[in-house]
């Protein structure tokens, strides 16, 4: 019998991981391509020899997704996976169609055939959308695990964004040092340098099994930090999802986001403070209506600005987590919050002002209007996001990434950090979730 021909369709991180645990070593398949996207340039890069095991001797090509068509009829594809999240119900079922069309099967890869199986407890935090609040409900876990005397290790949805692959089979991160030695993109770094500075391991990559085997002989717990709004590559103890009611109804029209919401042990409906009463309900009665024995949790997102005084009576440019208003559509973020809340003057439109790639991205995402996404996906996109700062007519820059952005760029204003975190009673709450958890693993922590 053939080997079934596939494309794996991808963004750099699950179409990797379902590879090695599904594909790599199985021969009723063969694996002819990836295809990329979302990214900017991650393709034409070569899934390597190191990663690719013995029946791919030379690696596996990535191609971008828009040569897609072409590819299934001129390789004679049996077989396309759909491998990215935070996709829109419309957007995977066009994708779905792409395929047909062209002759080929659609498949979606379930928890059965991808999740891996920890010795260690796994208590994982998952989103419904990117930019829910996941991360820093991650690092509050974190915090109260490392509180109580444990050895929590992070492991983060991957991000494996240089051009070789190799390099970056198994990170570990606990210095800034490292940061550097894997070409940090500014995306990497908003997720990484937290629990660098909580004095923490986070390990992340692209073989995910090698990874979790490192990490078990460093940890006591294995917090898995989602990405995007992915379900766990590792099966998880406890299953923690962040909703947001910012854009409520989204947690059941997207891919895979609804897993997540179908599937948690906990949802924590965050940044109650800033939404419509209404809109938090709708997400209870979602719950309610779709995994009923969930708990749910109505979370605060706490904003605290570095010295708030600065951002009175200025002009001021916003920068906010890339991610969270480019693919996850929001149009504000902490930043922006922090500028309203501090009487900013004026919030400048970044447009006017923006160069190369960062052009494009206000092109691509034409939502955006008042805050200036953090891009840096390789030097030259960083030094474009410098440069459009630096061309920006405003007194200042409120920054709403997780990072301190004066160390990596060089810029000609001043710039106000904005913190977000949950609040005390969210805090507790939190707190009581996780020593439940530990009260039931307890055989496996002595």
């Amino acid at each position: 019998m053939s080997r079934k021909r596939v494309i794996i369709m991808g963004a750099a991180g699950r179409d990797f991981h379902n590879f090695n645990v599904v594909f790599r070593d199985n021969p009723d398949y063969e694996v002819v391509c990836f295809t990329a996207t979302q990214i900017p340039s991650i393709e034409g890069r070569l899934y390597p020899p190191e990663l690719s095991g013995k029946l791919y001797p030379n690696g596996i090509p990535i191609y971008p997704e828009s040569d897609l068509p072409k590819l299934i009829k001129e390789k004679d594809i049996d077989i396309v996976v759909l491998a990215y999240s935070d996709l829109s119900y419309d957007y995977v079922m066009h994708r779905s169609a792409i395929v047909n069309s062209a002759g080929a099967d659609f498949m979606l890869l379930g928890s059965n055939s991808t999740m891996l199986k920890s010795k260690k407890p796994v208590i994982a935090i998952t989103a419904v959308r990117t930019g829910c609040g996941k991360s820093q409900v991650s690092r509050k876990i974190f915090e109260i695990l490392s509180k109580k005397g444990l050895r929590p290790v992070s492991i983060r949805h991957p991000m494996p964004y240089d051009r070789d692959l190799k390099t970056q089979i198994v990170q570990r991160f606990s210095s800034y040092e490292d940061l550097d030695r894997y070409n940090c993109t500014i995306e990497e770094r908003e997720e990484y340098e937290p629990y660098i500075d909580m004095g923490g391991i986070v390990y992340a990559g692209v073989d995910y099994q090698r990874i979790l085997e490192n990490a078990e002989r460093e940890a006591d717990v294995i917090i898995w930090d989602g990405g995007n709004n992915d379900f766990p590559f590792i099966k998880p103890d406890l299953w923690i999802t962040v909703a947001d009611p910012h854009r409520a109804g989204h947690e059941i029209s997207y891919y895979p986001g609804e897993v997540n919401f179908r599937s948690a042990d906990v949802i924590v409906i965050n940044k109650v403070n800033t939404a419509k009463r209404e809109d938090v309900d709708k997400i209870i009665e979602n719950a309610k209506k779709l995994n009923p024995s969930a708990k749910i949790i109505e979370a605060v997102s706490e904003i605290k600005v570095d010295n708030p005084e600065m951002i009175n009576g200025k002009r001021v440019l916003v920068i906010e987590d890339g991610p969270t208003v480019t693919h996850g559509e929001m149009n504000y973020g902490a930043g922006y919050f922090a500028a309203i809340e501090n009487n900013a003057k004026e919030i400048v439109d970044p447009r006017p002002f923006a160069v190369g790639s960062i052009v494009e991205t206000f092109k691509k995402y034409p939502h955006l209007s008042k805050v200036l996404p953090a891009m840096g996906y390789g030097k030259e996109q960083i030094k474009e996001l410098e440069e459009t700062i630096n061309r920006c007519d405003a007194d200042i820059v409120v920054s709403g990434t997780p990072i301190d952005l004066n160390r990596i760029l060089n810029v000609n204003k001043p710039i106000v950090r904005v913190r977000y975190g949950v609040g005390r009673e969210t805090e507790r709450k939190i707190e009581e979730i996780v020593e439940g958890f530990l009260e039931k693993v307890k055989i496996n922590l002595s």
